[in-house]
C-alpha cells in the first residue's frame, strides 16, 4: 500500500518506532536515523547478544543509517535525506529538533510537501511539554488509569504500555491522513501528536457522562459489573470474560448450560447476596479454561478465554487470521490482517545499527 513513501524516523523507544513499524508492515521505506550510540531500546542485550526484545519486536523491516547530528556535516546529510522524503517523525522534547537543525522550518525548506510528525509526550506547548514522563504518567493524567483499579478501588499499573501503543497508532493514524491530504491539495503537514491527548481521547464518553451525571467510571452497567458481563474463575484457576449484555446472548448462555431460569437474572449485580451470581461463579468453576473454551466457540454468548501471551498463537481464531508468524526464531505478531500473511513471510529483521548507512549515503550522492 505505500511501496513509494520513504519515511525519516529520528523517533526512538516505543512509541515512534510502533508508529513506524505500522508504515513500515504496509510497505513504506522507513529509515531509521539513529546516534553512534544507537536507539536506547537496543539496550541491553539479551542472553543471545543481540539487540533488546522491544527494539526487535518494533524494528523490522526498516533500515538504520547512524548520524551524529551534533556535527555540521552530518546535519547536512540529514537534511538532504529529508528532501527526498515523504514523511519525517521525530520523538524529542520540544525545541530539541530545531537546535539539531532538523525541525519542521529546516525540513520544510528543502521540501516544501513534506509531512513532519513530532511524537512527544505533551505536545508542543502547555506547562508540561519539557517534562519527562512514561507511559504510566500519561495514563494517569488522561483518566485511563483511574478507570484500572482493584477490588479496593486502587490503580493498577498495567503490564500492557496503553498509552505508548495508542500514541504510535495516533500518529500512523494522522500521518496517512496527511499522506491523502497532499495527494489531493500537494500540501505537507506538521502534525504535534501528544501522547497524553491521545489517552485523553479515549476518555471521551467518560467526560462527558461525568458532565452530565457526576459518573466518574463510564457507562455504569460496564463499570459496575453484572451477572452477564464479568470475570469467572474456572477450575483449574484461570480466567473467562463473560459478555453477554444483550438479551439474546444471556440467554443463548443460560440454555446452553441448561439453567432456563438465570434468564432474568442477567442484568443483575454480581453481588454476594445474588443467588444467580453465586451458583454463576460455581459453574465456571466446574469446568477447565479449556473445556469453557470449547464451549465459547460452539456457543454465540460473547464468552472468551483470558489467554496468557504464549498462548495465543494455540487458539484457532489466531491461528485462522494469521497475525503471529515464527520469524527470525521467535513469534511475532503483523500490525494489520491484510498485509500480515505476507509482509512477515517476506519482511527483514530489526536492523543492526548503522546496517544500511554505506548504502543510503551512496543513494543520496546518485539522487543529489
Amino acid at each position: 500500500m505505500l511501496s513509494d513513501i520513504l519515511v525519516v524516523d529520528f523517533s526512538q523507544l516505543l512509541p515512534g518506532p510502533y508508529a513506524t513499524l505500522r508504515l513500515a508492515d504496509r510497505g513504506a521505506q522507513v529509515v531509521k536515523v539513529e546516534t553512534p550510540q544507537g536507539d536506547p531500546a537496543r539496550k541491553p542485550t539479551m542472553i543471545d547478544q543481540k539487540d533488546n526484545y522491544l527494539f526487535r519486536a518494533n524494528g523490522r523491516n526498516k533500515k538504520s543509517i547512524v548520524l551524529n547530528l551534533k556535527e555540521e556535516s552530518q546535519r547536512y546529510v540529514a537534511l538532504d535525506l529529508i528532501s527526498q522524503a515523504d514523511v519525517v517523525i521525530e520523538s524529542f522534547r520540544p525545541g530539541v529538533t530545531k537546535r539539531l537543525g532538523i525541525s519542521y522550518e529546516d525540513a520544510v525548506k528543502v521540501n516544501p510537501g513534506i509531512v513532519y510528525c513530532s511524537l512527544s509526550g505533551y505536545g508542543q506547548d502547555g506547562p508540561m511539554q519539557q517534562l519527562g514522563s512514561h507511559d504510566l504518567n500519561y495514563m494517569a493524567l488522561s483518566g485511563a488509569l483511574a478507570q484500572l483499579t482493584d477490588d479496593n478501588g486502587s490503580p493498577i499499573p498495567p503490564s500492557l504500555t496503553f498509552a505508548d501503543m495508542a500514541g504510535g497508532m495516533a500518529a500512523a493514524e494522522a500521518i496517512l491522513a496527511a499522506l491523502v491530504q497532499r495527494g489531493k491539495t500537494g500540501k505537507g503537514a506538521y502534525l504535534d501528536i501528544a501522547i497524553a491527548d491521545v489517552m485523553l481521547t479515549m476518555m471521551t464518553t467518560h467526560v462527558l457522562l461525568e458532565s452530565a451525571t457526576g459518573e466518574q467510571h463510564g457507562l455504569s452497567k460496564l463499570s459496575r459489573g453484572l451477572v452477564s458481563y464479568g470475570i469467572y474463575q474456572t477450575k483449574d484457576q484461570r480466567f473467562v470474560a463473560l459478555a453477554a449484555l444483550e438479551s439474546k446472548f444471556w440467554e443463548n448462555f443460560c440454555e446452553a448450560v441448561e439453567k432456563p431460569q438465570w434468564r432474568s437474572a442477567g442484568m443483575t449485580p454480581p453481588h454476594d447476596d445474588n443467588p444467580v451470581y453465586q451458583d454463576m461463579k460455581a459453574l465456571f468453576q466446574s469446568r477447565t479454561l479449556a473445556e469453557w473454551t470449547a464451549f465459547s466457540l460452539q456457543v454465540d454468548c460473547c464468552l472468551t478465554p483470558i489467554l496468557e501471551a504464549g498462548e495465543l498463537y494455540q487458539h484457532p481464531q489466531m491461528q485462522a487470521r494469521g497475525l503471529i508468524q515464527e520469524c527470525w526464531g521467535h513469534r511475532y505478531v503483523g500490525t494489520s490482517y491484510q498485509e500480515s500473511r505476507f509482509v512477515l513471510d517476506s519482511a527483514s529483521p530489526a536492523p543492526k545499527l548503522g546496517e544500511h548507512t554505506e548504502e543510503w549515503l551512496t543513494r543520496l550522492m546518485k539522487n543529489s
